[in-house]
């Protein structure tokens, strides 16, 4: 026996908001058919980033997502956007055993996947 106490009378876990929309981002960046997108300021390229998540506690430990991501042209979008709810939401109920009440995506792009959207900044001329 290790002596421990049962796990409910040890103490809680909490998981910062922070975490959580981190690996909803990283589950939605793996998924097949979405891209990362270039940063640009004030005309100048930034690097690139991927999928942009907000998250917000609900009740009974369910979470709100919102979601905005770009996604690969051409691609069937209401498939792919299928496969990044079902990818968010069994990566952080694996990960946290938190799962998602309400998950919004926003498709704030469509690109060909070698159309310089990349961190190399490189352009069609």
């Amino acid at each position: 026996m290790t002596g421990l106490a049962d796990a409910g009378e040890r103490g809680r876990l909490d998981i910062d908001g922070t975490v959580l929309r981190k690996i909803v981002e990283y589950a939605a960046d793996g998924t097949p058919g979405t891209l990362r997108h270039e940063r640009r300021v004030a005309g100048l390229g930034m690097g690139s980033s991927g999928a942009s998540a907000r998250v917000t506690d609900g009740p009974d430990g369910a979470v709100d997502v919102r979601l905005e991501l770009t996604l690969q042209y051409p691609a069937p979008v209401r498939r792919t956007v299928d496969a990044v709810r079902s990818r968010v939401g069994g990566e952080l109920s694996r990960i946290t055993g938190r799962r998602i009440r309400h998950l919004a995506v926003t498709v704030t792009g469509l690109r060909g996947a070698d159309d310089g959207a990349g961190a190399s900044g490189a352009r069609v001329e």
